[in-house]
């Protein structure tokens, strides 16, 4: 079991053991690793080695069940065999820096590692024993929800090579910045003297099985569900947002107008008007030094767009593990009342806050902060539009 900024693999391991027979719950050992998240720490790499052990445990009686969140990449660490933790620590701190997308940051990884790319599975099912995981996705790109994204896929056939990830390492142009060791376990891999990662179809991972137990989508579900019990219409947004929250905001908002302006949606309307519910995962440039959070810059930057509202309109944007930022809120509301509140508290533009990526200090003299304290799990951002 491992635990870091988010405790998503505790939260589920609990459910599991309160919902599953099991004999004894007294002889039941959690063990618990204080890992490090984005870059991976002594403890990610002792989770690591212990994930293997317990693999290498599994047999054709004793199946192997991996419960899996977002951010196991870093709290799940086994350095590939000639690499340092360090290295690792190295290579990520470079790839982050320069801004490298999932698929390039999951390429390298895996293949620097001796537990990602379906490696940590390979070791229980060389022993004949199954392999059972169970997930909670935050990913929504390239391809929503891939198994082989979600944690670096240390369950999952891998379908990058040792050739992509030094192509990712030249693209992005950090070669000078990663650990010559690294580089040449890469090159030895591109040249075929080192076993590439198991592939889709690769028979060692034939008794291997992903079930998806939580996503964005539970989360629409669930929020569809309670808006619908209040008698509003709904609307979903299927497709993930994304972008910088700032300018992706006014579009999603600007979108989720034009999806009621022919009063279409789903549930009882009952006169009290309509929710429009979007999720997703967007960016923030940081160029201020102020607080806030990807969630809260999302809300400020509708507050002026709002004020324009000829009707009562709310909008929110929340992280589903109640965490937005280096902050202790969740994310942001706002409404159409925002701008005047806001001007007869003396704040400045919302404009001026967002230039200082300071959108915490101008939502909580407000009291428009959502603060839910931490829930355990990720499952994206979601955002509500409430039009009377």
């Amino acid at each position: 079991m491992v635990r870091g900024v988010r405790a998503a693999g505790l939260t589920i391991a609990r459910g599991m053991i309160a919902t599953t027979h099991v004999r004894d719950r007294a002889d039941l050992e959690l063990k618990v690793f204080l890992a490090g998240h984005p870059v991976p720490t002594a403890a990610s790499e002792a989770a690591g080695h212990y994930a293997l052990e317990l693999a290498r445990s599994a047999d054709a009686a004793t199946p192997l069940v991996v419960l899996l969140s977002g951010g196991a990449s870093a709290l799940l660490v086994a350095p590939a065999e000639g690499l340092t933790l360090d290295d690792k620590m190295r290579t990520t701190r470079a790839l982050l820096g320069a801004g490298a997308a999932i698929h390039q940051l999951n390429a390298v990884r895996k293949h620097l590692s001796a537990i990602k790319g379906g490696q940590l599975a390979m070791a229980a099912t060389g022993r004949g024993a199954r392999v059972q995981t169970l997930a909670v996705s935050d990913v929504i790109s390239p391809v929503e929800d891939d198994p082989g994204v979600i944690g670096s896929g240390p369950t999952s056939p891998d379908a990058s090579s040792f050739d992509e990830a030094l192509s990712a390492i030249a693209k992005l142009g950090v070669r000078e910045a990663v650990p010559a060791s690294a580089l040449r376990i890469l090159e030895a891999g591109a040249a075929g003297r080192r076993p590439e990662t198991p592939k889709p179809g690769d028979p060692r991972l034939a008794n291997a099985r992903f079930t998806l137990i939580g996503s964005r989508r539970d989360a629409m579900r669930a929020a569809q569900a309670e808006a619908e019990r209040r008698g509003l219409t709904t609307v979903v947004i299927d497709e993930p947002i994304s972008g910088e929250a700032r300018d992706t905001a006014p579009r999603v908002l600007k979108l989720a107008r034009s999806l009621i302006s022919g009063g279409g949606g789903a549930g009882s309307a009952g006169g009290r008007g309509y929710c429009v519910i979007a999720s997703g995962e967007t960016t923030v440039r940081v160029t201020g030094s102020g607080r806030g959070g990807r969630n809260q810059e999302f809300a400020l930057a509708l507050a002026e767009p709002l004020a324009a509202d000829a009707g009562l309109a709310v909008s929110a944007s929340v992280g589903t593990d109640g965490i937005d930022g280096p902050t202790d809120a969740a994310g942001g509301i706002v409404d159409s009342t925002t701008m005047a509140r806001a001007a007869s508290a003396g704040l400045d533009s919302p404009r001026a806050f967002l230039s200082r990526n300071d959108a915490y200090n101008f939502l909580a003299p407000l009291g428009d902060l959502v603060q839910t304290g931490p829930t355990d799990t990720n499952v994206c951002d979601l955002q509500l539009f409430l039009f009377a």
